[in-house]
């Protein structure tokens, strides 16, 4: 498989004086998802953690929804020209009686914020299409974290955050209990690769919907992140950069308590509010 990390050669400037040294860098591939056989779609991402990237994006694309609906995940051989296994491409092969949906459609619709649709269309869909809907009353919902607990969890996820110390070009994910606890933590070039980690993960441990857990990302809340935390169920998203505009219509329509700028003990709260104690 391919490395998280690769060395190559720098000629390193400081104060003016160059020299030659090896520097590591953060390896990025690409992967092939193929859904039955049939490609769908292609991301740059860090090798590791692929199987559940795959079913990740698969959730977050209204394809799954538990863990029954999966009969296997592989590697596809044969793709390189001499024969042999890249680990570049991963094949989801659904359960007997699964539905197939039209995934061209399904993604033309509601996948990203660059897809050039109007807001409404895509938060439609992503409403429609969520199979774990938020819970909007407090009866329903008792998720709670303290705003001043919420602002320590950005140096917890650093802290953890083995691989950008080495290379310092990683983007980051976390999974939080309500009580700070770090359940999980996935990094990837691509911010989006790293929450769908945590999502595949979540998914193929049988843990979906994750309605009592907060995800934090390193980077800004895009509409794309806040339909991934949505369709696993995840009832607060905070970054520690700015949301967009469509994000935060996504998270007042759909119950998503969304915080952005988490900086220490400042964030700007978007929605949801009330599932922050002040």
């Amino acid at each position: 498989m391919g490395r998280v990390t690769e060395r190559r050669r720098v000629i390193r400037v400081r104060n003016g004086v160059a020299g030659v040294r090896p520097d590591t860098l953060v390896a990025e591939e690409p992967l092939e998802i193929r859904l039955n056989g049939k490609p769908l779609a292609i991301t740059m991402r860090t090798p590791g953690d692929d199987f559940a990237l795959a079913v990740g994006f698969l959730v977050s694309e209204g394809v799954l929804g538990s863990a029954s609906d999966v009969r296997a995940v592989t590697y596809c051989e044969g793709a390189a020209e001499d024969g042999s296994n890249t680990y570049n491409i991963v094949n989801v092969q659904l359960a007997p009686g699964v539905p197939v949906p039209d995934i061209t459609l399904e993604r033309n619709v509601y996948t990203t914020s660059s897809c050039g649709l109007c807001g409404k269309a895509s938060l439609d869909a992503v409403r429609t299409a969520t199979r774990f809907p938020l819970q909007r009353t407090a009866a329903e919902d008792t998720v709670r974290i303290p705003a001043e607990l919420l602002g320590e969890l950005p140096d917890r996820l650093r802290a953890a955050q083995k691989v950008f110390d080495r290379t310092g070009g990683l983007h980051a994910a976390g999974l939080f209990s309500p009580q700070g606890e770090l359940l999980d933590l996935r990094e990837d070039v691509g911010r989006h690769n790293a929450v769908d980690k945590i999502v595949g993960r979540a998914f193929r441990a049988g843990l979906l919907p994750l309605a009592g857990a907060v995800l934090l990302v390193s980077g800004r809340a895009s509409f794309e992140l806040a339909q991934k935390a949505v369709m696993a169920g995840i009832p607060i998203l905070a970054a520690v950069s700015a949301p967009s505009s469509l994000a935060v219509d996504l998270a007042l329509e759909s119950g998503l308590t969304l915080v952005g700028f988490l900086r220490g003990q400042n964030m700007n709260i978007y929605a949801g509010e009330e599932r922050i104690t002040l």
